[in-house]
């Protein structure tokens, strides 16, 4: 996942990794690779994307406490992702909800 940008990311994520699925779309499909950077940048941001207002507002709770952190995007004709903080800030996931 070197290949992927962080701007001025506020949310330490340790190293960011895929699943093979997820990798694997991404190096076939262009606006899927896109979609996942700029899905990444979000959540380092602290926008948790396509979660209700609860999931938001617990992922905000979960920033301050040192909890893990779940992110969800979604884009017109591209699979839904999340993303994953572990607790500790040593890793980041990418992966489709069906992988988790």
């Amino acid at each position: 996942m070197d290949a992927l940008l962080l701007i001025n990311p506020t949310i330490p994520l340790g190293q960011v990794v895929a699943t093979r699925g997820v990798f694997a779309l991404a190096g076939e499909n262009s606006m899927f690779a896109e979609f996942m950077r700029r899905s990444l940048n979000r959540h380092a941001k602290g926008d948790w994307g396509d979660l209700d207002e609860a999931d938001k507002q617990e992922n905000d709770l979960s920033l301050k406490n040192g909890f893990r952190l779940l992110s969800a995007y979604t884009a017109a004709g591209l699979p839904k992702i999340w993303v994953i903080t572990e607790a500790d800030r040593s890793a980041t996931t990418i992966l489709f909800p069906d992988e988790y």
